[in-house]
């Protein structure tokens, strides 16, 4: 394995695990979030580019992780369901990826928090939107667009995913095998755009790799421990957390 103190401190990447721990407990508690926690923390102190590297295999593990646990069965039902969504998500994050490394870092810092600050508002807001079935078609196609270009620049679909799921009205039980599923493909397209980009090579995947444990260790956790919290309250919490995070990537970007 390449060394990965070539590419960042061993105190950076302490802190990247950290947050990275933080990262899988949010998700194993609440099904989604990994990669806006894992964005807007290791953002404050680790260079962008390498920051979406670093996240592409615990995404990937971490989302297989959910649709296993939630079952295939579920899985099927949700491709069938969901195909439109998924596919312009899939096509987006493919493209969207390869640009990437031609954004100067300091409009990368921003292109990574305003996503984040912008999905949290209107998550914290308690924003529902409703969407009748004769509009059910284009919608999928207009809320997988933008999924999918977030997606590609900064590693998270998840929250316009939430708010496309409730648009159609999906039932809570529903919706965590339907994010799975989503979530997993998506990743898939993560992982593949970004070994074509570059941002995925011989330098940075070791660093990718090391942050597999702290996130499956994180979702353990969050699994085992999720039920015993006010889940309205932490995700609240989250999100007030993620704001204020992203609220600073975009101070970096503004001022270089």
């Amino acid at each position: 394995m390449p060394d990965v103190f070539q590419i960042i401190a061993p105190e950076l990447l302490l802190f990247a695990c950290g947050v990275t721990v933080l990262a899988g407990f949010v998700k194993g508690a609440v099904g989604f979030a990994m990669p806006l926690v894992m964005v807007s923390g290791m953002g404050i102190l680790i260079d962008p580019q390498l920051v979406v590297a670093g996240i592409i295999l615990p995404i990937l593990i971490s989302n297989g992780w959910q649709v296993a646990r939630a079952g295939m069965g579920q899985a099927r039902e949700a491709v069938a369901e969901h195909w439109r969504y998924i596919l312009i998500v899939c096509v987006m994050i493919l493209i969207t990826t390869q640009f990437v490394r031609v954004i100067p870092a300091d409009l990368m810092f921003i292109v990574l928090g305003v996503p984040v600050v912008a999905l949290c508002i209107v998550q914290f807001a308690g924003w529902r939107p409703r969407i009748a079935p004769t509009l059910r078609r284009p919608f999928e196609w207009l809320a997988g667009l933008l999924a999918g270009i977030l997606g590609g620049l900064a590693g998270t679909w998840g929250p316009p995913t939430v708010l496309y799921l409730l648009a159609l009205a999906t039932p809570r039980d529903r919706q965590m095998s339907v994010q799975g599923v989503i979530y997993m493909l998506g990743s898939v397209m993560l992982f593949a755009g970004h070994l074509q980009s570059g941002i995925l090579n011989a330098q940075t995947w070791p660093f990718s790799a090391l942050l597999l444990l702290p996130a499956l260790v994180g979702m353990w956790l969050g699994f085992r421990l999720g039920d015993r919290f006010d889940q309205e309250r932490f995700r609240r919490v989250t999100l007030f957390v993620l704001i204020f995070a992203g609220i600073n990537l975009i101070r970096r970007g503004v001022m270089g």
